[in-house]
């Protein structure tokens, strides 16, 4: 077996009886969601090795797999740790114990991080230094160089600088998440050995631009620069490492040595007795800094004294222990894709302008027709623009908007505020809890509040999720209402970055079911159905259930069964069990998961006509789409909802019918079959939980999803 066999090696199986399997309860047929995740996230680190991506494209992919390692340890592994410690048993239909869980973790992580490892140090970093992008460690640097850091270093960084010592009189202290730190051991005149800690400061560039001429830079201006040409790069621990002993004159600097921590970010709150649920998020940030350490990283260079120093303070097990061999904190290597070098990235993609919303009335367009926007493919600007032109159209006299990750600057924000100012009501629902979001969510909603608009906060106990924005306009004819309804997030940079759908409709039952539904967010509305719309948790498990069974049943009246399912996880039992009957009484079950997939295709008598695809590539594959078989042109849902407990039952989500026929076969016939077809940068996920990368056959047609995308919609627009 190979390396990467075995770091996706089949799921520890688990006896079950021939009753177990008719009853589909067996283990066996429930891949482990954390698993699955890490299979997920192998993906994404294959693509940062491959050759045929630009170097800063690979730099790009390898620290998104470094970023969503960071996440999985700070949410699910510390969930996993949790029930370790409380000697919990694993409820998941895998069965799976949490001992099991973390053990089969900590294997893989080691095999995929070695591998990254070995990507940087032996191949991306030694070709961007032959392409000009010099990363280098101290020793390589000129004295020429090194004596201009001198004064770098004491101008700019030594006045910041905050050693601390550990000893009974200075108890070791509180360690932040994710920051980079180094633990020393010291030796004082008299021969006593000491301890002491320097966190490195995380408000100055990682990055140190060193020129070759000395004269070509101020010290201020050694920071990040994307311009910067014939500079080698230093990362600032590096220079810190050498001037430790300019910070404990009188000692001796006996070792020291780089390490990171992660902890607990998924602090709950305790929603029923929070007063004020915008003082309880604030206070859920501050607590997430400080939460349990999950986690410990070090330099492989560092010495087994100072490793064991540092796992008896922090109270850690082994297997929290990880030896990292090259840069800690890789995520924010992010940062060099900024640089200017366009030869080491793939040509920028601009997202072409749908026609309707260069042509003046889109309300009279919608009147008529629906019009559907896929981004990137299309520029996100006709979302902005539908707002912004509803904040300053005198005919409109209210807007609501949900907001969940909206990002920096926003211009949706922007709008919302314009649109009060003009005199119109505006109501926003936020998502306080969205997480790793919610600092600057707090910010957007005081901001708006004080502008006058009416910011809700949500639900009790439940997030909303969904991605809507409701216009009231005020017409010779009377009121009419439109609707935007989203794949994705209202924000304009990850809309350049994510593959997301959004339907825009003056449909009067869609519109209906929005106005409800904003009631029910807002207010003490309560429904139990909605006319078209599908959502969670009333409608949305039990709707899908049903047309999975009316797909089993026409299928057998009729034959030509198929349900088709492109979602970022499929975690949910009901989910997976309605499907197992689906592919046991014939009907076709296409998915394509871009993350974690809990269901086990290709088992005889039971997954054998499901497959499931991955398609991992340029763009963060985002949309979800449903289309059942059905009769009179097949159904298709667009929304916001994955298939996961935590979606279909906490969560305020939506899926969308495709009434257009026109429409509903596009998606359907090109974007559906396109990705399904792909074969360049797609996974097959196999019987044996593994995932094959799929390669085009001899006599194949090479297929990639995204290229043939963007080409599609090159031609519509010219």
């Amino acid at each position: 077996m190979s390396p990467k066999e075995k770091e996706s090696a089949a799921y520890p199986e688990q006896p079950c009886s021939a009753e177990e399997m008719k009853a589909l309860s067996c283990p066996n047929l429930y891949l482990n969601r954390e698993l699955s995740w890490l299979d997920f996230n192998a993906r994404v680190l294959e693509v940062a090795q491959d050759p045929r991506l630009p170097l800063l494209e690979q730099l790009k992919f390898l620290s998104i797999f470094h970023n969503n390692l960071d996440e999985f340890f700070m949410v699910r592994v510390a969930n996993i740790l949790r029930q370790y410690s409380s000697g919990a048993v694993s409820s998941s239909p895998d069965r799976l114990s949490p001992s099991r869980q973390l053990a089969e973790i900590r294997r893989r992580t080691l095999l995929l991080i070695g591998r990254a490892q070995d990507h940087w140090r032996k191949k991306l970093a030694p070709q961007l230094v032959d392409r000009d992008v010099r990363l280098v460690r101290y020793r390589q640097l000129s004295e020429k160089q090194r004596r201009f850091l001198e004064g770098y270093f004491r101008n700019e960084i030594y006045p910041i600088l905050t050693p601390q010592a550990i000893d009974p009189g200075h108890p070791f202290p509180t360690i932040s998440n994710t920051s980079i730190n180094f633990i020393i051991q010291l030796r004082d005149r008299d021969g006593v050995n000491r301890f002491a800690r320097l966190k490195c400061p995380n408000n100055v560039s990682r990055f140190i631009f060193v020129p070759q001429n000395k004269e070509a830079k101020t010290y201020a201006s050694l920071g990040f620069d994307a311009n910067a040409r014939g500079d080698d790069i230093l990362l600032l621990e590096d220079l810190i490492a050498e001037y430790l002993p300019e910070l404990f004159p009188g000692n001796e600097v006996v070792c020291s040595g780089k390490f990171r921590i992660t902890r607990n970010t998924d602090v709950e709150i305790e929603e029923d007795e929070a007063d004020d649920l915008l003082e309880a998020v604030k206070d859920l940030v501050d607590q997430r800094r400080f939460g349990d350490v999950v986690r410990l990283e070090i330099a492989n260079s560092m010495t087994r004294e100072l490793s064991a120093f540092l796992t008896e303070h922090l109270g850690l097990r082994p297997f929290q222990i990880y030896r990292i061999k090259g840069p800690l904190a890789f995520s924010e290597f992010m940062a060099l894709y900024g640089l200017d070098r366009p030869r080491l990235k793939l040509p920028p993609f601009q997202g072409s302008m749908p026609g309707v919303f260069q042509e003046g009335d889109i309300y009279a367009h919608l009147q008529k027709k629906d019009v559907l926007v896929y981004h990137p493919y299309e520029s996100f600007t006709p979302v902005l623009e539908f707002l912004q032109r509803a904040s300053e159209d005198p005919g409109v006299v209210a807007i609501k908007q949900t907001l969940y990750r909206v990002g920096n600057d926003s211009p949706i924000v922007r709008a919302l505020i314009e649109a009060r100012r003009r005199g119109k009501q505006v109501t926003a629902v936020v998502e306080l809890k969205a997480r790793f979001d919610e600092e600057r969510n707090i910010t957007w909603a005081e901001e708006m509040e004080r502008e006058g608009v009416n910011v809700v906060y949500g639900l009790v106990g439940m997030k909303i999720h969904a991605k809507l924005c409701l216009v009231v306009r005020r017409e010779p004819d009377g009121v009419r209402r439109y609707v935007h309804i989203g794949t994705g997030n209202y924000n304009p940079s990850t809309a350049k970055m994510y593959t997301d759908m959004g339907l825009f409709t003056a449909n009067p039952d869609i519109c209906a079911d929005v106005t409800d539904l904003f009631n029910v967010m807002t207010g003490y509305a309560q429904r139990d159905s909605y006319r078209e719309l599908l959502v969670s948790p009333v409608s949305m498990r039990s709707s899908l259930l049903d047309m999975i069974r009316r797909e089993i049943a026409l299928h057998q009246q009729k034959g030509n069964g198929e349900i088709i399912f492109k979602c970022n996880q499929l975690v949910d039992r009901e989910i997976i069990r309605a499907l197992y009957h689906a592919s046991m009484a014939g009907v076709r079950v296409r998915l394509q998961i871009r993350g974690i997939c809990c269901l086990r295709p290709g088992v005889p008598g039971i997954s054998e006509h499901i497959t499931v695809t991955s398609v991992v590539g340029r763009f963060l594959e985002h949309s979800r789409l449903y289309w059942f078989n059905g009769e009179d042109g097949g159904t298709l849902y667009l929304g916001s909802a994955d298939l996961m407990p935590r979606n279909l039952d906490r969560r305020i989500e939506v899926l969308t019918p495709v009434l257009d026929p026109e429409l509903r076969s596009f998606l359907r016939n090109e974007v559906l079959e396109t990705h399904l077809s792909d074969n360049m940068q797609a996974w097959q996920l196999e019987g044996n939980a593994m995932y094959r990368r799929l390669t085009p056959a001899r006599d194949e047609r090479p297929v990639n999803s995204q290229e043939e995308m963007i080409r599609l919609y090159a031609r519509q627009s010219a």
